[in-house]
């Protein structure tokens, strides 16, 4: 799995249109802390359980992209250590382009325990919204 900074990643989303930008956070952080446009959601995990299933994850990923696991994934999480293992499982099951976008979208904890002030997507000024 390549890591691109959120800039980059930006960069590398509008000049490879084709690829799938991949929200792995749960459905209630990606609708209200905010996303970024045109990105998909496939939760690693959700509420209440917060435990993982590489397969269910793999096979959603499977559907988005039409099972061609040479098909370009940018992975997006709050602070880029969610994608990490939901790459490390798509990299397993034989997906050949990952990208995990460091710092994710809020970014590090700074030292008042907040993020969205040291990096990340929104820290960046890159496009997002929010519900």
């Amino acid at each position: 799995m390549k890591h691109l900074l959120p800039r980059e990643a930006w960069d590398f989303l509008q000049q490879t249109p084709d690829a799938l930008f991949l929200d792995v956070r749960m459905e209630i952080e990606s609708l209200y802390v905010g996303r970024p446009p045109g990105v998909v959601n496939i939760p690693w995990y959700e509420y209440p359980d917060l435990t993982p299933e590489p397969a269910g994850f793999v096979a959603a990923v499977d559907r988005e992209t039409r099972g061609n696991r040479s098909h370009a994934v940018v992975l997006l999480c709050r602070s880029g250590k969610r994608t990490l293992d939901a790459g490390a499982a798509l990299a397993q099951a034989g997906y050949t382009q990952l990208y995990n976008v460091l710092h994710g979208f809020e970014g590090d904890l700074d030292d008042q325990f907040k993020r969205s002030t040291l990096n990340g997507w929104r820290h960046d000024g890159l496009p997002w919204e929010q519900m």
